[in-house]
């Protein structure tokens, strides 16, 4: 895909069942402006969203990333998404993608200040070239998120978990793994346990028993992870959840960072400290995520 595209979508109600959704979708120049001034979503982060993987046209994990939309908008008190709509626009957008690995993002927003609600639309483009990150793996350090585990359910306005367009924390986390000269971070509880990275999820391996932390805490549920559960339960590797004290992430006998665009990449060191890597598991698992997975 050289090129980028970009679909407005005119929401129709989550119960509304039609064999085709094609007049509320429509097409507009990626390049010229689309949004109102008064756009909540670009105000004040007021939204949710999804990155979609697709490799060779064939976008990935298209329902969990669809279920994930619409728990993320129940949590907002969005107004639910049309799923079967939403899955038409993704098809369209994957048609655009052509051959090579490219990324839809879906966002949903609360729309127009005192206006209309709400404002949605897809776009489509070419993802970045993460091989080297597959092959070489990620430096990370942990970082305090400045939450305790039961946060997310004694505050759920807090909206810990969900996937929400307020990604300055993210980034802001990333950029601090960087000034410590590391390429990534992993965000722990204040009462020391691991949660997740700022866009990914982690995977731990400790003999052949491989286990992330609990969707829990405000823990975004992977759906790059769950693939890679999949893929590790047909092995026969145990694969599961748990609460991980920060002090397991140093023992671990290897770990991955997991997303829908940069796939798994091994994690070498943990805050300076060495870490194992399973290369050939690495070189399996990129495999399996770039085979076609719905």
């Amino acid at each position: 895909m050289n090129r980028r595209f970009a679909l407005m979508i005119d929401s129709v109600p989550a119960d509304e069942q039609r064999s085709d959704y094609a007049d509320t979708l429509t097409r507009v120049d990626a390049a010229a402006p689309a949004l109102s001034v008064g756009e909540l979503s670009t105000q004040r982060g007021d939204g949710v969203f999804e990155s979609i993987g697709v490799v060779d046209g064939h976008a990935q994990e298209v329902v969990p990333h669809l279920e994930r939309l619409a728990h993320s908008a129940r949590l907002c008190d969005l107004p639910a998404p049309n799923l079967a709509q939403w899955r038409q626009a993704i098809d369209r957008a994957a048609a655009e993608c052509g051959d090579g690995e490219a990324v839809i993002k879906l966002i949903l927003s609360r729309g127009v200040e005192h206006g209309p609600t709400p404002t949605a639309w897809a776009t489509a483009a070419p993802a970045a070239d993460f091989r080297v990150v597959r092959e070489k793996g990620v430096r990370v350090v942990t970082l305090d998120r400045g939450y305790d585990l039961g946060a997310a359910e004694r505050a759920p306005w807090l909206l810990l978990g969900a996937k929400t367009l307020s990604y300055a924390v993210n980034m802001a986390a990333l950029r601090e793994a960087h000034r410590r000269d590391a390429d990534d971070a992993i965000f722990l509880s204040s009462d020391g346990f691991v949660l997740e990275a700022p866009t990914a999820s982690l995977i731990l391996r400790f003999g052949d028993r491989f286990v992330t932390p609990a969707p829990n805490g405000g823990i975004l549920h992977g759906t790059t992870q769950l693939s890679v559960y999949e893929h590790l339960a047909a092995r026969g590797f145990v694969v599961g959840y748990d609460r991980i004290p920060a002090s397991d992430l140093p023992r671990a006998d290897a770990a991955w960072l997991v997303s829908s665009v940069r796939l798994a990449a091994a994690i070498t060191a943990v805050d300076g400290v060495e870490l194992p890597v399973d290369r050939a598991l690495t070189d399996e698992l990129n495999a399996y995520l770039l085979s076609p997975r719905d």
